[in-house]
């Protein structure tokens, strides 16, 4: 099961390498990690992404809430919680295809950052099943390179 863990962390040297340390050394693998600082630049958060079922989820949140740095360790309830995903995805833009990646950016609401030549930059950001459509219609027209951030999320919960 897919669990999206919303870690809040004191804003230190090498705190992100233990806590991927801590995932490593047991063996369990990270499909998504992102870190950003808060409002308060004394602490970051970051949105890690695993699958496993509830006894090994629980033993990652209590295992990360015994690193000292940690502040806050929440598995975020399915539907209780926004998240999103960004990628910058370079695509051809050529006569021969244009009018495809026009219809693919009408029909996903694609933001394009960039024209250059025959290529063209465009944004893709929402929930990870629709930035996975968007990339599957995109590859059909040629991806030339692409950058994604990972899954952020918050609680929607209050405080």
């Amino acid at each position: 099961m897919r669990h999206v863990i919303s870690v809040l962390v004191e804003n230190k040297f090498g705190v992100l390498a233990r806590i991927a340390g801590l995932f490593s050394a047991r063996g369990y693998n990270i499909d998504s990690l992102a870190v950003g600082e808060t409002d308060d630049p004394r602490f970051s958060r970051m949105t890690v992404v695993v699958h496993g079922d509830d006894r090994i989820i629980n033993q990652v949140k209590r295992q990360l809430g015994k690193l000292i740095d940690v502040i806050e360790v929440k598995d975020l309830a399915p539907g209780r919680y926004v998240e999103r995903d960004l990628v910058l995805v370079k695509v051809r833009y050529g006569e021969d295809n244009r009018e495809k990646v026009d219809s693919i950016i009408d029909k996903f609401h694609l933001e394009i950052t960039d024209i250059v030549g025959d290529s063209v930059i465009l944004q893709v950001v929402g929930e990870e099943e629709f930035v996975e459509s968007a990339l599957e219609e995109l590859k059909a027209v040629g991806i030339e390179d692409m950058a994604r951030t990972g899954t952020i999320a918050l609680d929607k919960g209050a405080g």
